[in-house]
């Protein structure tokens, strides 16, 4: 055992940082070998067997080529669950939890009725949302049938209800019983441009969907704009806009939000200290 993980974090020196590397091998010890970290220590001079052994190898030339870890295993983790992930779907991320975190904190004392989640991808965000509220209908939208596929496949496992739909925002075909029919939009839309790329890790860009990343370099808002026009659409007189954002546009995104008539717009900073997530709502109407 302690000669074949001896092995694996060898195997990614200089590729991984070191604390990247003791997570990957934890959690590679605790996958192939079902043992917890205690565990991996106490059983430190056992032998594996050739089955085993082969896997962590298997893994760890993986893991040379960038692979995420998340795509070699199958899942992420997200709001204290397993989420299914492949390359069709975007890896669930430490800030979208905290955007739902966010919408749970602010909802939590008149929760939603009715939310969509707009470009759902592995649907986390839309499945965390029904645990969070039970009694809230709510739709994840997509373009990717894989993404759906998967997303479907979450659901099940989570034993949440959410009803998903191949929908693409940027040719909206509302219905007019969709008209102002949410208390809640929530979306994690592409917001990267090309320009960003020499900043991206290789196991984002080589192997995560570009479609879910990127945006023109001359159109970064693209999706924001179709999202904010939608809402004033499907959302009701006071429902809530939850987006997450690229910093290097908040201050452009506040004043397209404003274009769009919302009120109460905000920008609200992450872990690290970067304005992540905007929130707006829908101006109620004129009477």
């Amino acid at each position: 055992m302690q000669t074949t993980l001896r092995y694996l974090q060898q195997a990614l020196e200089g590729i991984y940082p070191p604390g990247e590397i003791r997570a990957l091998t934890r959690l590679i010890a605790e996958e192939v070998c079902s043992f917890s970290t205690v565990e991996a220590i106490l059983h430190k001079d056992t032998v594996l067997d050739e089955i085993h052994r082969k896997k962590i190898f298997l893994i760890a030339e993986r893991l040379q080529r960038h692979e995420p870890i998340q795509y070699i295993l199958g899942f992420a983790e997200f709001g204290g669950m397993r989420f299914q992930v492949s390359p069709g779907v975007l890896i669930p991320r430490p800030e979208t939890e905290e955007l739902t975190d966010l919408i749970v904190e602010e909802n939590r004392s008149c929760p939603p009725t009715r939310a969509i989640d707009i470009g759902t991808g592995s649907g986390c965000i839309a499945i965390t949302l029904a645990r969070q509220f039970p009694d809230c209908r709510i739709e994840g939208w997509d373009i990717s049938p894989e993404a759906l596929e998967i997303a479907e496949a979450n659901n099940r496992t989570a034993g949440t209800t959410i009803r998903f739909h191949r929908r693409d925002i940027l040719q909206p075909d509302f219905t007019e019983e969709e008209e102002g029919r949410f208390d809640l939009i929530v979306s994690n839309p592409p917001y990267i441009v090309p320009s960003e790329k020499a900043d991206i890790a290789p196991n984002v860009l080589e192997y995560e969907p570009a479609v879910a990343l990127f945006v023109p370099e001359e159109n970064p808002l693209l999706f924001y704009r179709a999202i904010a026009k939608a809402g004033n659409h499907l959302l009701r007189p006071e429902g809530r806009l939850y987006l997450e954002i690229n910093p290097l546009f908040a201050s452009a995104l506040e004043a397209l939000l404003h274009e769009e008539n919302y009120r109460d717009i905000s920008l609200r900073n992450d872990l690290s200290g970067k304005k992540r997530f905007a929130t707006a709502t829908r101006q109620p109407l004129l009477s």
